[in-house]
């Protein structure tokens, strides 16, 4: 901590400190933990184990201004400030800048203008009747798909069918958790949390708890290495264009990663859920003793099994459900990665909340089928911008974004859903490329 009148004590700071952000700064360890949100420090150190969101996602701002992202992911912010008071050790100089890092100071006034107007304007207010209909044609899908094995027979034809339509329900399933998981339908975050856990355990038989903790990470620092674990691909892909370069220099070659768009299609899309989430989730919730959301997830396999054991048999019931977690997969790999892959993947730079979202999202051209295919995750960057807004009205918020980015020259992406899944194996293409020349020349 600082040194002088009215700062704070080496033991970690308090109540009534000052500080300099440079002092702040050196608060950034993973057991020495400060933040700043609208200029009051806080020490979060041994709160952070008790986060909500997780252990890490708000590790990640430690030594930084969490101003926007606090309020990007708390709907109710006057509701955790009760748990915030105590934290608080003083506040920035007077003299201190409200961002830290040279940040631009105006857009981050705009952005935040442009929020508040949002809310005014109730787009962050969710029709019921939306995700009712939503849930009710999810439930119609798997009534379907049994009904049609119960009056037509196991033939292929209709196994084959059967599948497709269950694989459609678990796809529909997983954009309808992602709403509740970010408390975007109730007003009441504890009614979210209880529709996610029953929507994302019993609809699709996995964690809760295991989503949150690694889904918000990614929103907090999207394609950041070493904090966003959707980037963290355990040296099976080398992504962006300075990963590449840096494995090539060290002659790192655990895979031949100029071969990576073509084993992309063998180990991305066909294993990501059915083997690494499959895994990592039953492992997740017994380390953590997280025994409510195993029991949503029980639930889940029991009625599964319930319903189609008498018509398949045991062995049938499970290649049935292998078969439609490896349609999943396709679906969810395509989807979450078009908007994300191709884009700017690098070590933490300290950007703003607009920037760094914009860096590291694109959008997909809106349509009806867009907008169900993808669980409007098509407005990627809107959705990043405001994870806590329903997503029926990111086609409503998307225009003033996009002319606030005019503004200040921040690039706003555009593509047909095509060129965002071309876009994927052409970035990977690309990556392995730098990978190699770095490894052979460098």
């Amino acid at each position: 901590a600082g040194s002088g009148g009215g700062r704070g004590e080496k033991d970690g700071g308090k109540a009534g400190g000052v500080y300099t952000w440079e002092e702040v700064q050196q608060h950034s360890s993973r057991t020495d933990q400060w933040l700043v949100i609208d200029r009051k420090v806080y020490n979060i150190t041994q709160w952070a184990k008790r986060h909500p969101g997780g252990l890490r996602v708000i590790g990640h701002y430690a030594g930084e201004d969490a101003t926007e992202a606090f309020a990007a992911f708390h709907p109710d912010p006057t509701f955790v400030q009760k748990f915030l008071k105590p934290l608080l050790i003083g506040e920035l100089e007077a003299s201190e800048p409200s961002q830290d890092r040279n940040k631009n100071a105006a857009l981050i006034q705009d952005f935040h203008a442009l929020r508040a107007q949002a809310k005014s304007d109730g787009l962050f207010q969710a029709r019921p009747l939306f995700f009712c209909l939503h849930l009710g044609h999810i439930v119609l899908l798997e009534a379907l798909a049994w009904l049609m094995i119960w009056y037509w027979g196991t033939n292929w034809i209709v196994t084959l069918l059967c599948g497709v339509i269950l694989a459609t329900a678990q796809s529909q399933a997983g954009w309808l958790q992602h709403d509740f998981g970010h408390l975007s339908v109730f007003k009441e975050s504890r009614w979210n949390h209880l529709v996610h856990k029953f929507i994302i355990g019993h609809l699709k038989g996995a964690s809760a708890n295991w989503w949150n903790h690694r889904h918000f990470q990614h929103h907090a620092k999207p394609n950041i290495f070493r904090k966003d674990p959707d980037v963290n691909m355990l040296s099976i892909f080398v992504l962006g264009a300075t990963q590449p370069v840096e494995y090539g220099i060290k002659k790192i070659k655990l895979l031949p990663y100029h071969r990576q768009h073509q084993y992309f299609f063998l180990v991305g899309p066909p294993l990501l859920i059915p083997v690494f989430f499959h895994i990592q989730i039953i492992r997740t919730m017994i380390i953590r003793h997280d025994w409510v959301d195993l029991a949503w997830c029980v639930s889940y396999y029991f009625r599964y099994f319930f319903l189609y054991i008498p018509l398949y048999g045991l062995f049938g019931s499970i290649a049935l459900l292998s078969f439609v977690r490896f349609l999943e997969s396709h679906w969810f790999v395509w989807v979450t990665q078009m908007n994300h892959l191709p884009m700017d993947i690098d070590h933490e730079k300290h950007r703003d909340w607009l920037t760094m979202q914009l860096q590291a999202t694109c959008n997909i051209e809106q349509s009806f089928f867009n907008d169900w295919f993808s669980g409007h995750l098509n407005f990627q960057i809107e959705h990043h911008l405001f994870p806590t807004m329903p997503r029926h009205n990111y086609h409503l918020v998307a225009p003033r974004v996009r002319a606030l980015c005019e503004t200040y020259g921040v690039p706003y992406q555009m593509k047909t859903m095509w060129q965002g899944f071309t876009d994927i194996v052409w970035s990977l293409k690309n990556s392995g490329d730098l990978w190699l020349d770095a490894y052979l020349h460098k």
